[in-house]
C-alpha cells in the first residue's frame, strides 16, 4: 500500500502565493516521478508540474515563471510554490507519484486525495 497526502490548499488572493506539499509513504522501493496535477470545476484533469529523481522538471505552459516544483527524495516529498495565482489556477490539486512499490515490477501510478485551492478575493 502507498498513500500520498497533500496539504497547503486554501484561499488566497489574486496575485498572492501558497505552497502544496505533498509526502508519499508506504510500501516505496523507488519513486521515479513526482508531480501535481488540477482539475477545475467542468474541466478534465491537467498537468501542472512533475519532477523526475533527478530533477528533471515539466510544466504546464499557464503556470511556468509562476510555479516552481521540488522534491526532497530521502523524504519521498513533493512540493508546489505557486505565485502570482490567478483566479483560472482556482482547482483541486492532486499529488502524483510514478513509482515501483516494493516487490513489484511496473511502476504505477499513486494519487493523493486532492487539495483545494481557490484564488479569489
Amino acid at each position: 500500500q502507498v498513500q500520498l497526502v497533500e496539504s497547503g490548499g486554501g484561499l488566497v488572493q489574486p496575485g498572492g502565493s501558497r505552497r502544496l506539499s505533498c509526502a508519499a509513504s508506504g510500501s516505496i522501493f523507488s519513486i521515479y516521478a513526482m508531480g501535481w496535477y488540477r482539475q477545475a470545476p467542468g474541466k478534465q484533469r491537467e498537468l501542472v508540474a512533475t519532477i523526475t529523481s533527478g530533477g528533471s522538471t515539466n510544466y504546464a505552459d499557464s503556470v511556468k515563471g509562476r510555479f516552481t516544483i521540488s522534491r526532497d527524495n530521502a523524504k519521498n516529498t513533493v512540493s508546489l510554490q505557486m505565485n502570482s495565482l490567478k483566479p483560472e489556477d482556482t482547482a483541486v490539486y492532486y499529488c502524483n507519484a510514478d513509482l515501483w512499490g516494493v516487490g513489484t515490477m511496473a511502476r504505477m501510478d499513486y494519487w493523493g486525495q486532492g487539495t483545494q485551492v481557490t484564488v479569489s478575493s
